[in-house]
């Protein structure tokens, strides 16, 4: 009978710190579980007491990989409980401007954090030897993916120029002109990495979930919209609570999270099989080469589905720059609003999946009350589960090659530990 012990702490090429705890002893599983044991971060007490211009650029430093993310969510909050109308200028650059954080994301988490675990290294910096063109190719979209995010918000990271009702800097035609050349350029890069990772040996796996991703019926959704599982529940992004349903658990800073199941996935994933049809047809095509026919029930294949969404990033971003370049781009003022004791929530779905941040402003514009939820605690019941099923299934095999699949299955939900802890236990003696 098998008996097995992996405690890996902590699970490398991820954000933040999770470890994988497995006890079987004589073929019985006593523990398959993991653990976020990252310190909390207490962002929603740091915004109480602060006046809405600011809470974007504080809540931006939840992340540095998706900063962009979170100051936009931030933003769709504060400007729909103050009644902010972008204009459509302003409405094209955060587009765009999110479509550069999704391809940075996706770029780094394929190519650095998941393409090592099949090209046989244990990180990317021996792909240097082996697989270079593969590196420079990252690096290049990388550097691309940044200076898109950079010329229209001041950086990449925690970016300076979003503000409420707009943005207080305008890029220019010739900005966009060369950034959209080097995007032309990228074409290339992207069809060589759907060659790449559809020649990978995806570990075999399947099981059933629910998937939650914002939804729009004319365009693939990243801002805004409605909040809709594939098990076919569609809810306003105000009714979040009745999606996320929040809970502690005793081995874990990041809350759980569950709807019509015990467990759901967020993340390119679930947008890739809620929204397959709002996909770009050079990304739809890529989706094919790659296998992904929704509905996709193998969660190591998230990163394919990432890959899926940099070619309809790319491709999008071609055409706003041309819509934008078509209309003429101004510098503008943000748009004026009235500041009013509301609240509001903002929803996007970043690259780990679906975010929300809900706050609540006095008469002043002050936030008296916050909540975030991320995505990656969204991921965290369902990638247990997945761990559950998985497990008997591999028991046969060497412990190293299972402790190694665990890992691999962590990595393929892109997570974000950080941004994810956010309970304390506190005993009292």
């Amino acid at each position: 009978m098998t008996t097995l012990n992996v405690n890996v702490h902590h699970v490398t090429r991820v954000e933040g710190h999770g470890s994988i705890v497995v006890d079987v002893k004589n073929g019985e599983i006593k523990e398959c579980r993991f653990e976020v044991v990252e310190a909390p971060r207490f962002f929603e007490a740091f915004v109480r007491g602060r006046p809405y211009s600011e809470l974007s650029h504080i809540t931006s430093r939840i992340c540095g990989i998706c900063a962009v993310g979170h100051a936009t969510a931030s933003l769709e909050a504060t400007e729909k409980a103050m009644g902010v109308q972008l204009t459509e200028q302003a409405t094209l650059l955060r587009k765009l401007m999110f479509h550069g954080e999704i391809i940075d994301s996706h770029i780094l988490h394929t190519y650095y954090l998941v393409a090592p675990d099949f090209l046989g290294a244990g990180s990317v910096i021996p792909l240097i030897e082996t697989h270079r063109d593969a590196v420079l190719l990252a690096l290049r979209v990388k550097k691309l993916s940044g200076d898109l995010c950079a010329i229209i918000g001041g950086r990449h990271t925690h970016p300076c120029a979003l503000t409420v009702g707009g943005f207080t800097h305008t890029p220019g035609e010739r900005e966009l002109r060369e950034i959209q050349a080097r995007l032309v350029d990228a074409r290339a890069d992207m069809d060589a990495s759907v060659d790449l990772f559809a020649s990978l040996p995806w570990p075999e796996f399947e099981r059933e979930t629910e998937y939650v991703s914002l939804h729009k019926d004319d365009e693939y959704a990243f801002i805004g919209g409605t909040v809709v599982t594939s098990d076919g529940f569609s809810y306003p992004i105000e009714d979040y609570k009745q999606v996320t349903n929040e809970e502690c658990v005793p081995f874990s800073t990041a809350k759980w999270t569950h709807h019509n199941r015990d467990a759901y996935m967020v993340g390119a994933l679930a947008r890739l099989n809620n929204n397959h049809d709002q996909l770009h047809p050079r990304a739809q095509a890529a989706a094919a080469k790659l296998g992904l026919r929704p509905i996709v029930t193998n969660p190591f294949l998230n990163s394919a589905a990432q890959v899926v969404e940099m070619v309809h990033c790319v491709e999008d971003s071609i055409r706003i720059i041309d819509e934008l370049l078509s209309r003429g781009v101004q510098p503008e003022a943000p748009a004026p609003f009235k500041v009013e004791a509301t609240e509001a929530v903002g929803s996007c779905d970043v690259p780990r999946g679906i975010l929300f941040h809900h706050y609540v402003y006095d008469e002043d514009g002050i936030c008296t009350r916050a909540n975030c939820i991320i995505p990656t605690n969204q991921n965290m019941a369902n990638l247990n589960a997945d761990m559950k099923v998985l497990l008997p299934q591999i028991l046969d095999r060497p412990q190293d090659e299972v402790r190694h699949l665990l890992e691999m299955l962590v990595r393929a939900y892109d997570p974000c530990i950080s941004c994810s802890a956010h309970c304390l236990k506190v005993e009292f003696v």
